[in-house]
């Protein structure tokens, strides 16, 4: 099973990206998916997670408010939209899909990963 990151790059404090994650069609129809990320030197740290429906999003609280999570309409692909972008959201950004994601959001058996994609924030 491959998921497949993109959108990832620089930007300046302040503005705006989307991330795409690809999925298998079978992944994206039965599965919850979310994303995580880590910085440099820090462990990886969760950052949304979505049902497998597109009925339920969830959010760390470091940028709740700031980025949507969404389920493309037609096609399996993620989306992560990210705005007013801060130094501190600078990380690789990984996407991930699990049967179930625990309260705080630790991905259940049967996982996939993605590459990641690098997002870097200048200030």
């Amino acid at each position: 099973v491959q998921l497949v990151e993109s959108g990832g790059r620089l930007v300046q404090a302040g503005g705006s990206l989307r991330l795409s994650c690809a999925a298998p069609g079978s992944i994206f129809t039965n599965y919850d998916m979310a994303w995580f990320r880590q910085a440099p030197a820090k462990e990886r740290e969760f950052v949304a997670r979505i049902t497998f429906r597109g009925d339920n999003t969830y959010y760390s609280e470091s940028v709740k408010g700031r980025f949507t999570l969404s389920r493309a309409n037609g096609k399996p692909t993620l989306y992560l939209d990210m705005n007013n972008l801060i130094p501190e959201d600078t990380a690789v950004y990984y996407c991930n899909a699990a049967p179930y994601y625990s309260d705080r959001g630790e991905p259940g058996p049967g996982d996939y990963w993605g590459q990641g994609t690098q997002v870097t924030v200048s200030s």
